[in-house]
């Protein structure tokens, strides 16, 4: 019967399906780069000698180097006892719980367990630079085709991501591949705006709206007419003004605060978060029906964790600049150090990776010296070198804060001194926003004695 063969036709799919490999092995980086073992349950050898199941040819791999047991629920990565050690996030490892997106450092290669969801993913994009994203990894490859596909369009785009991963200059590719590449891009960032502002920032006010409005005053939506407005932190957004902007995307019109009627605007908008908006809007902090406005298309970029094969690239990018911006050479940077850097876990992502390159860079010309101290902030250190110094008697993750943080005052201290005191160009030096350098002056004790 037709409708039996249909049904045993779905089953028969549905465990075709349930057998396909959702994980794999990357060799991110090294001389076996773009190599890859799909996983399923069961044991994995990686190693040089024939016999395993990954076969490397870097010559700083043990024959058998590490064991990969892949269960159900985890996936367990041994050192077998290689001669070189194995590392995961800054740190040599015995044995530990591999999570997707995670990297491990062996000899010259990275290697990273990635998930394969062919159904659900662009093709990768030719280009390895779209605007000021750059990237050679198949990730984000594929953020740079689907910026490609909807910058055509006028569809609302949310961008999310971790603090760092460039989701401004994701706002800012979209915005220059589009027919309104020529119109204003003009950013909001509601995360430094005090909840009684950010209502005339957004809309503007006429004069005498409230105390102090002594002059008519035009909105970001307004000055971006014609063009891209971009809305970043969206999640900071108070409730209590989420319905305006709300209206904003529905019926493309601003109200400016003190005046009684709507303006007509054309704007492409563009909102970020690093906010899981989906969750905000289950427990009651984010307005649903917003969210579900902003998120017409959603645009995730990857934490740099999950495209250690980008580092190197990103690393001689950040060093040339530095470098013809300081009027130094460009610095050099060992095979180890770089294996280190590309397996490190990086918190702060791509702005963490150009505040590291840019200290070494001002601290000397070659990199190979100059990121010992950075070294210590990774938790690795080369053999010979004396380890960093650190209290063995508190838990790791309180260590490694106590390190970032004397590396964060350093370079805050660093950019401002470079910059005589001037907060605004401090502040561009480093690529972060004035008000988050403020707050940095404030935590470490700096802003008392800076001016400007």
């Amino acid at each position: 019967m037709p409708g039996a063969t249909d049904d045993e036709s779905t089953e028969q799919l549905a465990q075709s399906r349930a057998h396909l490999p959702r994980l794999r092995l990357v060799v991110a980086t090294g001389p076996d780069r773009g190599m890859a073992l799909v996983l399923r349950t069961g044991k994995y050898r990686i190693g040089k000698h024939s016999g395993n199941e990954m076969v490397l040819t870097d010559s700083a791999v043990s024959g058998r180097h590490l064991e990969l047991e892949v269960g159900a629920e985890q996936i367990l990565v041994r050192d077998v006892g290689s001669t070189n050690g194995s590392w995961h996030s800054g740190v040599r490892f015995r044995e530990i719980e591999l999570g997707r997106g995670g990297a491990i450092a062996i000899g010259k290669s990275v290697l990273r367990l990635e998930v394969i969801d062919a159904a659900t993913q662009l093709p990768p994009s030719p280009r390895e630079q779209l605007g000021a994203l750059i990237g050679r990894s198949d990730v984000m490859r594929r953020v740079f085709t689907l910026i490609e596909r909807v910058a055509t369009s006028a569809a609302t785009v949310l961008i999310e991501g971790e603090t760092g991963t460039g989701k401004e200059l994701a706002a800012r590719a979209l915005h220059d591949a589009s027919s309104r590449a020529a119109r204003p891009f003009v950013v909001c960032d509601l995360a430094s705006l005090a909840e009684g502002v950010a209502e005339s920032e957004l809309f503007g006010h006429v004069r005498g709206a409230y105390t102090g409005a002594d002059r008519e005053r035009l909105g970001a939506f307004e000055a971006a007419d014609g063009g891209t407005i971009f809305l970043d932190e969206v999640g900071e957004l108070p409730l209590a003004l989420q319905p305006r902007l709300l209206r904003a995307l529905e019926a493309r019109e601003v109200r400016r605060v003190g005046e009684s009627g709507y303006r007509a605007i054309d704007v492409r908008v563009v909102a970020a978060t690093n906010r899981d908006l989906a969750e905000e809007a289950r427990a009651g902090r984010f307005r649903e029906d917003l969210y579900h406005r902003l998120c017409t298309v959603t645009l995730h970029l990857p934490a740099l964790r999950d495209r250690p094969e980008d580092v190197p690239m990103l690393i001689a990018r950040f060093s040339a600049a530095a470098a013809a911006r300081d009027l130094r050479p460009v610095p050099r940077i060992d095979a180890d150090t770089m294996a280190a850097l590309a397996a490190h876990d990086w918190p702060g992502n791509v702005r963490e990776l150009r505040n590291v390159v840019e200290r070494a860079v001002a601290l000397g010309s070659d990199l190979r010296t100059a990121t010992v101290l950075d070294r210590e902030l990774l938790g690795v250190r080369a053999s010979g070198e004396p380890a960093a110094a650190f209290d063995p008697s508190v838990p790791f993750r309180e260590a490694k804060e106590r390190l970032i943080d004397v590396w964060e005052r350093d370079y805050v201290a660093h950019v401002l001194a470079a910059s005589d005191g001037n907060i605004s160009l401090a502040a561009r030096r480093a690529g972060m926003d004035r008000a988050y350098l403020h707050r940095l002056m404030k935590k470490h004790g700096l802003e008392p004695a800076i001016h400007g």
